[in-house]
């Protein structure tokens, strides 16, 4: 029984804290490892206890493991000021977070590209795959050079070993890395690096088999992707010379989120030890792999859902698999997840308050480790040594299949009567523009922000307070009143020109809302890492989803009520809440998503009968579901796009619709984009260096955009000229009247301390700017 990688983060968020105790200046670098060693400690005697018998190392992560492996092979940009040797913890998180007031390196040297004179920029950020998971795009020249410049693989698996517990380590391969790579020389694939670096990873594997590994866990990901053939070569390639630099070191090579597909064939033909295989996004697959992998080739399934919360159906697992183990031999195949274990909660059993009938239905890692073991016993001493488990689990399958719960008939009569015209404005854009100026009277260039302000330590405290029963809901609303009005009020007085209320009663953009909406619920302690020290709990969907009742109109009518200025309604569209959910596997995504948007649309209604002249429906999370395989993206741009026209289109002409979307590649997409018909949509850009408008540009889209000035995963703030510089490349690609001008996403997770300098140097740009228009 194996597990591909457990999360990281501790069953109470202990890494969360020890980080940002860290980088506040509050503990040390000491303290920090300290905890870091004793969470790895945790999870591998965890893992032993309940019976896992592969256990991963290097699975761990301060921040993020591609990050890692960039560190591990040398890939550091010349601004970080690396000049060999041990990478520093403080350039280490300067390519995680930026650094500000001086490039972050080991020697002092400020660097070029990232670095503007006053900080280092962090590496761009983006989407892992189709998941929620964030990963730090490493960034390599023609002229790279690569060396082993970390030991962390090597030094986590003695660690274990000194605890008595043998390790799998995991290494992210050397041709996903460079495919997931990026370069600023136009048209160079870093793929063609592969022969540099594969020295480096040769040398890894023998340091590991000389400290004793007999097994490394290699993960491939990219070969469920759409490969070019040098791409599939590479693979070859690669692991021709992989598999000889230590002959008594075995490979498994690990592939998950979805079908080896065309691929199939290069994957089988590799010369490793071991290949996994997700059986839970692509359970068609086992047949084909089966028939063509060699016959003393270790098969991994990946038969436990490592991405979603439902409980596993035990015994037809089993069912589908004995045959195999029995005909292959038990110790040719190996149970698994279907990856990582990373994207799911840590333990059901810190749920204390869900109800007991939806808590039967759910599985975390801790449970699906437990899971595994199950499965584990039953295939090696038949289903009677596991009778009751098993029946447990089926009984639960049962019982969520038939729950009242989980269905609504008067959901699904609204489903079947969508028709045609819920799908679309009444008018064309350009007639809506023209009525929308008139209307709100805004200046060129208009400034906002993207919604959320700072969750303080204040507004935490008093939404526990308030959850523990410490303070009553007149004490709450009154100091979430206070903290509106005083961000209404800062708005204006640095002359921002469309304001927001700053969302200080909700608790995460998903999360507020499902809690408002039927079909929904939520857990205490469920966290899943999104990046870094970010963390999220996703909603679980359990049911058919409506609106009971409205959910935002009372704090835009106050915050309103405070301004004559606009104040912008703030909703998460459908798309969005699907995506950032754990959601339910036993109806299409797309019947799921499109109760969403009716519900999305109720509220919609709602506010613009309140008098809101703008409403923005945040879609940032519309490109990471699409399928990782072109020829599946249209039938999942078509029901999403349905999906926020369902929710955006019930407003007359003069209500203005913002949509905000963030780490996303448009050129692929932009046809879908425009379909969506917002009147403005805000996208993040800044690190890209306003590179991503290169799709608006070529596809002569007709809309209002925002692109993102600033970065705001990073503390640092970016000076005028900064940002005068960015919507100066902006301009190149899009006309004045286009253009707005705003940071890259919501600043919930940043400090007051840094979004008031940077909102007033930002709203200072604009104004050079219309200056320099005139």
């Amino acid at each position: 029984m194996a597990t591909l990688g457990v999360p990281r983060i501790g069953r109470r968020r202990e890494l969360k804290f020890a980080l940002e105790s860290y980088w506040s200046g509050k503990s040390s670098a000491t303290e920090l490892l300290a905890t870091a060693k004793e969470l790895r400690a945790a999870s591998w005697t965890e893992q032993r206890d309940r019976g896992i018998t592969r256990i991963p190392s290097n699975d761990f992560s301060l921040y993020d493991h591609v990050l890692d492996t960039a560190i591990m092979v040398g890939a550091i940009p010349a601004a970080y000021g690396w000049k060999g040797g041990e990478v520093s913890l403080e350039t280490y998180f300067a390519m995680a977070r930026g650094s500000q007031g001086h490039a972050a390196n080991d020697c002092g040297h400020a660097g070029h590209e990232h670095d503007h004179g006053h900080g280092v920029t962090a590496l761009e950020m983006t989407k892992w795959f189709d998941t929620n998971y964030h990963y730090m795009v490493p960034e390599l020249a023609d002229d790279q050079t690569f060396v082993l410049s970390s030991t962390k693989v090597i030094d986590h698996f003695l660690e274990a070993k000194a605890l008595g517990i043998q390790t799998r380590p995991v290494i992210l391969g050397p041709v996903t890395f460079l495919k997931l790579a990026k370069s600023h020389e136009e048209g160079f694939d870093p793929i063609a690096l592969l022969q540099k670096l594969l020295p480096v990873y040769e040398e890894l594997l023998r340091k590991l088999a000389h400290a004793g590994a007999d097994w490394v866990q290699i993960d491939e990901p990219a070969l469920v992707l759409d490969l070019v053939p040098n791409e599939r070569y590479a693979f070859k390639f690669a692991y021709d010379k992989l598999t000889a630099a230590a002959p008594e070191l075995k490979i498994l090579l690990a592939t998950y989120f979805g079908a080896l597909a065309d691929n199939l064939d290069t994957a089988v033909a590799l010369p490793v030890h071991g290949l996994h295989i997700d059986l839970v996004r692509a359970p068609e697959q086992l047949g084909d792999i089966v028939a063509k992998a060699r016959k003393d080739q270790v098969l991994s399934l990946g038969v436990i859902d490592g991405r979603n919360i439902w409980r596993s159906d035990l015994s037809a697992i089993v069912d589908r698999v004995e045959k195999l183990v029995t005909e292959r031999g038990a110790h040719l195949v190996e149970i698994a997840p279907s990856c990582s274990l990373l994207h799911v909660p840590i333990d059901l059993e810190l749920e204390t308050k869900l109800e007991s009938d939806l808590k039967s239905w759910l599985a975390f890692s801790t449970q699906k480790m437990d899971e595994l073991s199950i499965l584990g016993r039953a295939l090696s001493e038949g289903k009677g040594a596991v009778a009751t488990e098993l029946k447990t689990a089926t009984d639960a399958i049962a019982s969520r299949r038939a729950s009242p719960k989980v269905h609504d008939p008067l959901v699904e009569g609204r489903i079947a009567g969508i028709g045609d015209a819920l799908k679309k404005r009444k008018s064309l854009f350009w007639q809506r523009q023209k009525l929308q100026g008139d209307k709100l009277g805004l200046p060129a260039f208009p400034t906002t922000t993207i919604g959320s302000f700072p969750q303080t330590p204040e507004v935490r405290k008093a939404r526990s307070s308030h959850a523990k029963g410490e303070i009553t809901y007149i004490e709450y609303e009154g100091f979430l009143r206070q903290e509106t009005e005083a961000a209404i009020r800062w708005q204006e007085e640095i002359g921002l020109d469309v304001l927001v209320h700053g969302e200080f009663e909700r608790n995460d953009m998903v999360q507020y809302f499902g809690e408002q909406l039927s079909g929904f619920a939520f857990t205490q302690h469920a966290w899943v890492q999104s990046y870094g020290s970010r963390y999220v709990r996703p909603p679980i969907i359990f049911g058919d989803v409506s609106r009971p009742r409205p959910m935002t109109v009372g704090w835009w009518k106050y915050a309103q009520s405070l301004t004559d200025k606009p104040v912008k309604g703030m909703l998460t569209g459908p798309v969005t809440i699907l995506n950032w959910s754990f959601v339910r596997d036993d109806l299409p995504r797309s019947a799921t998503c499109r109760q969403i948007a009716l519900a999305i649309r109720d509220e919609v209604t709602d506010l613009e009968k309140a008098g809101a002249a703008m409403i923005q429906i945040d879609e940032a999370a519309l490109r990471e579901g699409l399928p990782l395989r072109k020829a599946d993206w249209k039938t999942y741009l078509d029901w999403a796009v349905e999906s926020f026209r369902l929710c955006s289109t019930g407003v007359a002409d003069e209500t203005q619709i913002h949509t905000h979307m963030c780490y996303s590649e448009f050129n692929d997409i932009i046809d879908a984009i425009a379909a969506m018909d917002a009147d403005v949509i805000s996208i993040e850009t800044s690190r890209s260096k306003m590179e991503l408008l290169d799709a608006f540009k070529t596809y002569k889209y007709p809309n209002e955009i925002g692109p993102g000035v600033y970065d705001i995963h990073s503390p640092r703030v970016p000076e005028v000229a900064e940002m005068t510089e960015l919507l100066a490349l902006a301009r190149k690609r899009l006309t004045d009247g286009q253009l707005w001008v705003n940071p890259d996403c919501g600043l919930k997770t940043r400090k007051w301390e840094e979004v008031r300098p940077a909102l007033v140097n930002m709203v200072s740009a604009a104004k050079e700017l219309r200056a320099l228009a005139v």
